[in-house]
């Protein structure tokens, strides 16, 4: 038997197929891999903001257009770049166990935080939901966009006036290239995108697939996932508007924890719900309408 997995052709796009290639083989010996990449419309367009191109299925449509025709039987992706909505007649099959979810920061002087940066500092990054949250931290910084692979925008980063880049610590770690972090930024401080650090499989509802993609399945990932999900799709999220949720388990609790923000990090509203493992069902839910209770919708408006 033989898989075709579609994957982008980034370093990082192709480490995580690599990766799902690795967990597939040595659970089932007998099956053979084959990588297919395709190019996906968010890595022709690298001159412009995510969010001012508005387009939901950025990296992903071209790779669910390959599936759909059967050209390839599974598709890897960041999560984080998987709509909510999924083509009809796809699914996901499985995540991955997460990864550290964090943001991180990347300076130029390496003792540097988000906290001691000095005032007026130009940090780039293209996502509104990590803007939102630095504004929210500082409004002093000057925020700038930078679109690129990973180890393309730490190059950037050096050659520029910049002093700091925001990047998910998950790629950095991944490629290597840990020892440019300067800081993993807390949680608290900056809610990392919905199902940031996770993998998904996505494939086709009819395959025959099935049992083999349960295996490397991570159930306690794919909970928090599908709650941080449900928010995002609750909320009408996307990479136009700043609004993420993060959902995980601590002992005998889960926890999942949103934000809604104006892009200018001057109105928002943050919350959580905290329950024990037996009574947390539709958090994602609740979550959306404690937001929706507080005045989400005002803000959303406005952006």
């Amino acid at each position: 038997m033989t898989i075709k997995i579609g994957t982008r052709g980034s370093r990082l796009a192709l480490w995580q197929a690599n990766y799902i290639r690795n967990l597939l083989t040595n659970k089932f010996p007998d099956i053979e891999v084959e990588l297919v990449q395709i190019k996906t419309t968010g890595d022709k367009i690298l001159e412009t903001a995510l969010f001012q191109i508005n387009d939901k299925g950025l990296f992903t449509k071209e790779l669910e257009k390959e599936l759909i025709e059967g050209r390839i039987d599974i598709a890897v992706h960041s999560l984080k770049d998987l709509p909510t909505e999924l083509p009809e007649g796809l699914k996901i099959g499985a995540v991955t166990k997460r990864e550290l979810p964090n943001d991180v920061l990347i300076a130029k002087n390496k003792s540097q935080t988000i906290e001691n940066l000095e005032y007026g500092a130009k940090i780039a990054t293209s996502s509104l939901r990590r803007r939102a949250q630095l504004l929210i931290k500082r409004q002093d910084f000057q925020l700038e966009d930078m679109r690129g692979n990973v180890n393309t925008r730490i190059e950037k980063l050096f050659k520029s006036d910049l002093e700091g880049l925001i990047l998910a610590y998950a790629g950095v770690e991944r490629l290597g290239m840990s020892e440019y972090i300067s800081q993993i930024i807390p949680v608290e401080d900056m809610i990392p995108a919905v199902g940031q650090a996770a993998i998904a499989i996505e494939t086709r509802e009819d395959n025959n697939l099935a049992g083999i993609l349960e295996a490397i399945n991570d159930k306690e990932t794919e909970f928090c996932i599908s709650e941080e999900r449900i928010f995002l799709k609750l909320m009408g999220g996307g990479c136009s508007k700043p609004i993420t949720a993060h959902c995980f388990m601590d002992n005998q609790r889960v926890e999942i924890l949103g934000i809604i923000s104006d892009i200018n990090g001057k109105k928002y509203i943050k919350d959580r719900i905290s329950k024990p493992k037996g009574e947390a069902k539709n958090l994602g839910t609740e979550l959306a309408e404690k937001f929706e209770k507080s005045g989400s919708k005002e803000i959303l408006r406005t952006i």
